[in-house]
């Protein structure tokens, strides 16, 4: 098992992509705390894998991630509990679709809120306690749009190239602590956030990937775990593209 023994928390894991690194990360022996926007999304996620497996050692959580205070206390009580946390994973976040000239700035700000600095909250929160145990992986959600864009919703890949800025940027701070950073951008990915975008949007994208289908929740899981586990151990600063050669 590539994850066993260790502490992980997953913000955004009730469903699509986080639902199933968390998954992953309980198939690779971690004991994992997600993270859920409501206390009834984060039961909901943790019964279902309990009836799965119940053997897994999974709890939820549902801080308010847009509220440092709030993530705190939240990961506070998590170490407190476990006694640690060795995994961090940013991957709660949101999207639109709308174009630019509908954009509002609440919406705008609303997108930066929770893709960007609830990025910045978590991390500051379990920061303090891998440096002073010298080690601790953070990984971060980004996207394929962070390096291409994407023809509306302007937010989200603004947000996205932010997470790349911070991902680096914070990987070079910490490797001195014994703390590696990467991101994970994936493609195309069968989630009910791409399920809710126009056809006329993902269709052409598709047309684009050498392998000609969309990735899984899986396929993207499956990189988080590698980065997580110790095969990464000399990995930290990447933005690890998994989207099929998936290019604009």
């Amino acid at each position: 098992m590539l994850l066993k023994n260790k502490i992980a928390v997953v913000t955004g894991g009730t469903r699509g992509i986080g639902y199933a690194v968390v998954r992953e990360f309980l198939k690779e022996g971690a004991s994992v705390v997600l993270c859920g926007s409501r206390p009834e999304t984060a039961e909901k996620a943790v019964n279902s894998l309990k009836e799965e497996n119940p053997q897994w050692d999974v709890i939820g959580i549902s801080p308010d991630l847009t509220k440092y205070d709030d993530v705190r206390t939240a990961f506070d009580a998590v170490a407190r509990e476990f006694g640690r946390i060795d995994i961090l994973v940013n991957n709660a976040g949101i999207s639109a679709k709308e174009p630019f000239t509908e954009y509002t700035e609440e919406m705008f700000q609303k997108t930066m809120d929770l893709n960007v600095k609830a990025v910045y909250n978590c991390c500051r929160a379990v920061v303090d306690g891998m440096k002073s145990r010298g080690s601790g992986v953070i990984l971060n959600t980004s996207s394929m749009v962070s390096m291409y864009g994407q023809t509306s919703g302007i937010a989200y890949p603004t947000s996205k190239f932010a997470v790349n800025g911070f991902t680096l940027s914070l990987a070079r701070e910490l490797a001195p602590s014994g703390i590696r950073v990467n991101a994970v951008a994936p493609g195309i990915t069968n989630t009910d956030m791409v399920k809710a975008l126009p056809e006329a949007m993902i269709n052409p994208l598709i047309n684009t990937i050498p392998l000609r289908r969309i990735g899984e929740p899986e396929d993207i899981a499956n990189a988080f775990v590698f980065l997580a586990s110790d095969k990464a151990s000399y990995i930290t600063g990447v933005v690890l593209s998994v989207d099929g050669l998936a290019r604009s």
